[in-house]
């Protein structure tokens, strides 16, 4: 699925690389090239990736595929060519750094990670929370799921790849935010582990704080401010996570809220505290 990290087992050596395109997926009987969001269990294609860190590869060269999170080998591939792009494009040096910027702002820069059903209240915990260290003098800044789809992901829809692609790029605007020295709160659902586990290995060790907004569905539904779990129980809404979509709880993150027990504002405390700010 492009968007999503898998594991290059090549020569007894596992790389992690991420799918940046899915070219096309070839036709099982005709061989017709069709386009694809996603490849499945038997079915070949040719895809564009990128590795995270520097590989010898060579035409007709077999690499096999894992799945990071379980370890399970989901498929095999063989290496058609190098891109040009990956050995032309270098970083570029900067004189003002992440340090320089958070030491201005005099303060620790880190990705707060809301994950959570819909209706659990991460958008109500983040938004009380950033009041909070605004309130103490802090730069911070909360991208909300909503709030992105009316823009930067306005092309994006529900479908499992598109919720990997939604997530990617969050990812990665909340890592340009914190290396311009601020504090994010990002609050999505962000339902699969794997793209959870994408986001954190952007940031430096200590910078992405995962909290595991835990709200049973009966009560998420009771809440269902904006009708979305009835319309998903008639069928009126596709691919919604606990209904027709799975959601894959956090097994170890840094904070678990259970918002069934604690108010919005006990919850922000316990956050607080943990983030150890005066």
């Amino acid at each position: 699925m492009a968007g999503r990290r898998y594991g290059l087992l090549q020569n007894n050596r596992v790389v992690s690389f991420s799918v940046t395109a899915i070219k096309y997926r070839a036709q099982e009987q005709t061989g017709e090239h069709l386009s694809a969001k996603k490849i499945n269990v038997h079915e070949h294609a040719v895809l564009n990736i990128s590795t995270a860190e520097h590989i010898t590869v060579s035409s007709g060269e077999q690499f096999q595929i894992q799945d990071l999170v379980a370890g399970d080998i989901l498929g095999q591939g063989e290496f058609e060519f190098a891109l040009y792009r990956s050995t032309n494009i270098r970083w570029q040096q900067l004189s003002v750094d992440k340090i320089a910027r958070a030491k201005l702002k005099q303060q620790k820069p880190r990705c707060i990670w809301f994950t959570g059903l819909s209706g659990s209240g991460k958008s109500t915990i983040a938004n009380l929370l950033e009041k909070r260290l605004y309130d103490k003098k802090l730069h911070t800044y909360l991208l909300d799921g909503d709030n992105l789809r009316h823009g930067l992901n306005r092309d994006l829809g529900f479908t499992e790849a598109d919720r990997v692609e939604n997530i990617r790029r969050v990812a990665e605007v909340a890592r340009l935010m914190v290396d311009a020295g601020l504090i994010v709160l990002a609050s999505f659902i962000s339902p699969y582990s794997a793209e959870r586990q994408m986001a954190r290995k952007l940031f430096a060790e200590g910078e992405f704080i995962e909290i595991f907004v835990d709200t049973p569905l009966n009560e998420c539904e009771q809440r269902d401010v904006k009708g979305l779990y009835a319309k998903a129980r008639r069928g009126e809404l596709k691919n919604f996570t606990g209904i027709d979509s799975p959601y894959e709880s956090p097994e170890h993150p840094e904070i678990h809220l259970l918002t069934s027990h604690q108010s919005a504002e006990t919850c922000v405390a316990q956050v607080i505290k943990f983030l150890e700010i005066d």
